[in-house]
C-alpha cells in the first residue's frame, strides 16, 4: 500500500503539505470577520484533511484518494463553497495517475467521473437550495455544461499523471536496457579475453615446444662432439643458451596455466608482415606502410604479438573502415622495441568508435600487448579516423641472464 520513497521525497512532501495547510488556514482565519466561528472551523478542518491527503499522495496514492474523498464529503456536508483548498484534489488525482497501480488508477478515473457528477449536483442543485436561491432556474444545458467542465477539470490532472508515469517507466526501461547491455558487454569482453588467452597459450606452447626440440638436438650434438670437436661443442652450447633464454622469455608471457593439445605449425614472425599486407591489398584495401629505425631482434612470442596486432587491426579496417581511402601503417623501431600504429578512415555515415568501446578484436590486441610487457590504445583520432597504437618491447632485457662471478663453477 505504501510506496518506497527517498528521504528527500518524503521531506519534500510533508513540507509542501505543511505549508499548504498553514497558508490556507491563515487565509480562512483572516476571513473570520465575514464568517461565523463554525464556518471558519469547518474550513480549517477541510483544509487539514486535504493537507493530509497531499502528504500521502506519493507515499500511498490510494490512501490519499480516500482522504481526499473524506475532505470533499465534509465540505459538501457543511455546505461550504468552493475554496482554494480544493486544488489539493487535483494534486491527488495527478499522483494517483502517476504513482498508483492499475487498480488505483482506474479508481482515480472513476473518482473523477463520480466527483464531476457530485460537483455538478452540489453546485447547481444542493448548494443553491440550501442558500435559498432554489434550483428552479437550473436548465439542462447549464447542468450538462457544469458536469462536462467538472469532469474535464478533474480528469486532466489524472491524464497528466498517466503520461508522467508512462514517461517515467520508459526512462526506467531504457536505463535497465542500458545496464543489461553493459553487463552483456562485460561478459562478452571476458569471453573474448579468455579466448585470446587460450590462443596465446597455444602459440606459446608451439614456441616452447620448438625451442625445447632445438635444445635437445643441440645438446645431443654437443655431447657427441665434446671429445673429437670441442669448437663444435662450444657452438652447440651457445645455441642451447640462446634458445633457452628465448624460451624463458616466452614462458613468462603466459598469463594462466593453460595448455591445449594442438597440432604443431609454423608461427608468424615479423618477416611475414609483408605477406600479410599483400594479402590485404589483394582484397582492395590500400595500405601505406612506413618503417623508421633499425629492426631489432625480438623473441618469437613478441614477434607473434606484433603480427597478430597488425593482422587484427588491418582486418578491422577492412570490415568497418572506409576502403576507398588508404590505411596508414607505421612501424617505428627503437633500441628496445617497436611502436606499431595503424590509422584507418571511418566509413561515411558510421559513428566514430568510442575510445573505450568493446569489440571482439580490441580486447585481444590489448591482451597481446600487455602480456609482452607493452601497452595498447585504440580510439578515434579525430578527422573521421580510428587509430590503433601498440608498443611491443623486444624482450631483449628478458633474454639476459645474470652473469656469474668469476671462479663460480
Amino acid at each position: 500500500m505504501f510506496r518506497t520513497l527517498t528521504t528527500r521525497q518524503r521531506v519534500g512532501d510533508f513540507v509542501g503539505a505543511g505549508l499548504f495547510f498553514l497558508f490556507f488556514a491563515l487565509l480562512v482565519l483572516g476571513m473570520g470577520a465575514a464568517q461565523s466561528g463554525w464556518a471558519a472551523a469547518c474550513d480549517v478542518l477541510v483544509l487539514a484533511v486535504y493537507s493530509l491527503a497531499l502528504a500521502f499522495r506519493r507515499l500511498s496514492p490510494p490512501l490519499a484518494l480516500g482522504v481526499a474523498w473524506a475532505g470533499a464529503i465534509i465540505q459538501m456536508s457543511a455546505l461550504r463553497d468552493v475554496q482554494f483548498g480544493n486544488l489539493a484534489i487535483l494534486a491527488v488525482l495527478y499522483a494517483v495517475g502517476c504513482y498508483g497501480n492499475r487498480v488505483v488508477r482506474w479508481l482515480g478515473l472513476a473518482s473523477a467521473g463520480l466527483g464531476a457528477l457530485l460537483a455538478a449536483l452540489y453546485l447547481m442543485v444542493w448548494l443553491p437550495g440550501a442558500q435559498g436561491t432554489g434550483p428552479a432556474d437550473v436548465t439542462t444545458g447549464a447542468f450538462l455544461f457544469t458536469l462536462i467542465a467538472s469532469f474535464a477539470v478533474l480528469a486532466l490532472p489524472w491524464m497528466l499523471g498517466m503520461l508522467a508515469s508512462a514517461r517515467r517507466l520508459s526512462r526506467e526501461s531504457k536505463q535497465q536496457q542500458i545496464e543489461a547491455q553493459r553487463e552483456a558487454e562485460r561478459a562478452e569482453y571476458a569471453v573474448v579475453v579468455e579466448q585470446e588467452r587460450n590462443r596465446i597459450a597455444r602459440d606459446m606452447h608451439d614456441v616452447v615446444a620448438h625451442s625445447l626440440a632445438v635444445v635437445i638436438a643441440q645438446a645431443d650434438g654437443a655431447r657427441y662432439a665434446a671429445q673429437g670437436n670441442p669448437e663444435l661443442a662450444a657452438t652447440s652450447l651457445g645455441t642451447i643458451a640462446a634458445t633457452a633464454r628465448e624460451a624463458l622469455a616466452d614462458v613468462r608471457l603466459l598469463l594462466a596455466q593453460l595448455r591445449h593439445s594442438e597440432a604443431e605449425g609454423p608461427q608468424p614472425t615479423i618477416h611475414d608482415l609483408e605477406r600479410l599486407i599483400e594479402q590485404l591489398r589483394a582484397t582492395g584495401l590500400r595500405v601505406e606502410v612506413s618503417s623508421t629505425g633499425t629492426v631489432v631482434p625480438m623473441s618469437a612470442g613478441h614477434q607473434i604479438a606484433v603480427f597478430r596486432i597488425v593482422q587484427e587491426a588491418l582486418t578491422n579496417a577492412l570490415r568497418h573502415g572506409d576502403t576507398t581511402r588508404p590505411v596508414g601503417l607505421s612501424l617505428r623501431w627503437a633500441d628496445n622495441g617497436v611502436r606499431v600504429t595503424l590509422s584507418n578512415p571511418v566509413r561515411t555515415g558510421a559513428a566514430e568508435p568510442a575510445p573505450g568501446s568493446l569489440g571482439h578484436g580490441i580486447p585481444g590486441m590489448r591482451e597481446r600487448a600487455l602480456l609482452t610487457g607493452g601497452s595498447f590504445t585504440a580510439g578515434g583520432s579525430g578527422a573521421g579516423r580510428f587509430e590503433v597504437s601498440a608498443w611491443i618491447p623486444s624482450g631483449a632485457a628478458q633474454h639476459q641472464l645474470p652473469q656469474q662471478p668469476e671462479g663460480t663453477p
